[in-house]
């Protein structure tokens, strides 16, 4: 099943406020060149579906690597 365009604008909005929310509770920046060079942001709705996917995997690749130094002890996989 593929995702709607509105779907995607969707996603991409929620992943754009979790970048600023770890942004301001780490005091650091994510970096985001990639997603920063595509000039697609939530608001772009003029934008092709196209567009938002690769913004919303351009951003989720930028706090994903942002956050890969925060890890200090795995966490287990399995609930409790």
């Amino acid at each position: 099943m593929t995702m709607k365009k509105q779907e995607l604008i969707h996603l991409h909005g929620l992943l754009a406020e979790v970048c600023n929310h770890y942004e301001q509770m780490t005091e650091c920046t994510i970096e985001h060149t990639e997603y920063t060079e595509l000039g697609v942001r939530p608001t772009s709705i003029h934008k092709s579906k196209t567009d938002h996917k690769a913004a919303v995997f351009a951003l989720a690749e930028g706090i994903t690597k942002g956050m890969e130094g925060d890890v200090e002890t795995p966490v287990s996989a399995a609930a409790d």
